[in-house]
């Protein structure tokens, strides 16, 4: 009789756990839009939940210290005019999220460290190139300040955030509405999922499909997918009989799955958050009330279940902890942050052991806060892994670092500085002088109103911190 060979891993045990009522943020209405987005963001600093809003959209951001009920007049993110689809923290930046629109507009916001004292209403930046609702929205992970936003006019539009320039545009490569769009681990590449089925592989500064797969999964529902740390890609999906699916590709060998398991039958789309330092990917779906979680690794049968953390309540959309913002005292090597009705509440995934050092084999160098590479340098060509960083002492996130957006002027119609012929204004074409005069005037007023709002902004830190300092 041959005995069963259980699978060497150091993930095997993995558990999931509920954070104490004291550390849940409650009395947070959570937004009802019907829309496959996670609807949350994290980070090592701040929680940003999309909320409910008469006349508008918006969110609320709270320090993630802020445990407990949250103030019904808590200060919230407001500017839209139509609901928040989608909100992402800036990698490179904890103070910067941005947040895209059912208004067609993506905006780039800075949150102060300190609590403001009334709703925040002016962006940083707004960014305005889709003509439908943008839904998706993704940071290039090494790049600083470029933002992908992909809209319901099926484009994908890829900025740079420091100018507020469209640095390309991805328009013919996807037929219908897209789904869900994701980053190599380099940002070189990005996977698509669309309506029409199809699962992509995309270079975006050459503009081409580079790898293309028609149905990965035969159900009428929603795709998501995933690069993992390999370059293989993840997906999730549904088969013709409506069950859940979750396949693993190997992009240069499109024809078959490397994997493919099959899961349950349910109509919630599976989010995929996948963490390249451990190698496992955990599946959230909107409307369940677990999180199942896979090893992914070289040998047979590739995909592992591992376990699945369960609850009474359903999710209404989940946020995901960069690692760097992990206690790697307590091994915990994944945090989600799940959405109620009405509430947020914390869900730690904890590898147990018994010694309390630091456990190199749990914790490798991750991702810090760096860029590896400007805009410019990206677009040129060049490409860079993230810049690492340890997580042996911890991760102290850095003070409030400002976004400066340097935005150049379309609209300046003057001739270049130089010697010219000596002009009075009565000697120009009035169209012309009317629009320069124009210009001028609504620079003026801008830079004023500018200046005034920084005002506004340095005076509330002051009483942030006389506040602070009296408690």
């Amino acid at each position: 009789m041959s005995r069963r060979v259980v699978r060497r891993s150091k993930f095997r045990h993995v558990f999931g756990q509920a954070a104490k009522a004291d550390q849940s943020y409650e009395d947070i209405r959570v937004s009802k839009v019907t829309w496959d987005s996670s609807f949350c963001a994290v980070n090592p600093k701040f929680l940003a939940i999309i909320v409910e809003a008469g006349g508008g959209g918006a969110f609320i951001v709270l320090p993630l210290a802020k445990t407990g009920r949250v103030d019904k007049n808590y200060p919230l993110v407001t500017g839209h005019t139509a609901p928040v689809l989608d909100i992402d923290w800036c990698p490179h930046n904890d103070n910067v999220i941005a947040s895209a629109s059912d208004d067609t507009t993506v905006m780039v916001w800075q949150i102060p460290d300190c609590t403001p004292m009334r709703n925040i209403t002016e962006p940083i930046l707004t960014l305005e190139g889709h003509s439908k609702r943008v839904g998706i929205l993704c940071w290039h992970p090494t790049a600083r300040n470029v933002l992908l936003s992909a809209g319901g006019d099926n484009v994908i539009l890829i900025w740079n955030v420091g100018t507020g320039e469209v640095l390309l545009s991805l328009d013919d490569m996807h037929p219908d509405v897209i789904h869900s769009v994701c980053w190599n681990s380099n940002g070189s590449l990005l996977a698509t999922t669309c309506k029409d089925k199809n699962l992509r592989i995309i270079d975006p500064r050459k503009g081409q499909v580079v790898a293309e797969r028609a149905r990965p999964h035969e159900g009428a529902r929603p795709l998501r997918a995933v690069f993992t740390a390999d370059g293989k890609l993840l997906s999730t999906g549904f088969s013709r009989m409506s069950e859940r699916q979750v396949a693993l590709w190997d992009p240069n060998n499109f024809e078959e799955p490397v994997a493919l398991q099959e899961m349950d039958t349910s109509n919630g789309v599976l989010l995929p958050f996948y963490d390249p330092d451990s190698s496992i990917v955990y599946l959230c779906g909107k409307g369940d009330s677990s999180i199942r979680y896979f090893e992914i690794t070289d040998e047979p049968p590739f995909v592992h279940y591992l376990n699945t953390f369960s609850s009474k309540e359903p999710q209404r959309g989940m946020g995901f902890m960069p690692k760097r913002g992990l206690d790697v005292s307590k091994c915990e090597i994944a945090r989600f942050y799940k959405l109620h009705e009405r509430k947020c509440e914390p869900i730690i995934m904890t590898v147990p052991r018994k010694s309390d050092l630091f456990q190199d084999d749990l914790y490798p160098d991750t991702p810090g806060p760096e860029p590896a590479l400007e805009a410019d340098e990206w677009l040129s060509g060049q490409d860079a892994e993230p810049v690492l960083i340890s997580l042996r002492d911890g991760y102290v996130p850095p003070k409030h670092r400002e976004l400066r957006v340097t935005k150049r002027n379309i609209l300046d119609v003057r001739p270049p500085a130089g010697p010219r012929r000596s002009q009075s204004a009565s000697d120009a074409p009035l169209s012309q002088h009317t629009l320069e005069t124009l210009l001028e005037e609504i620079k003026a007023l801008r830079e004023q109103v500018q200046a005034q709002e920084q005002r506004i902004t340095a005076l509330e830190n002051m009483l942030c911190e006389l506040v602070d300092g009296t408690d």
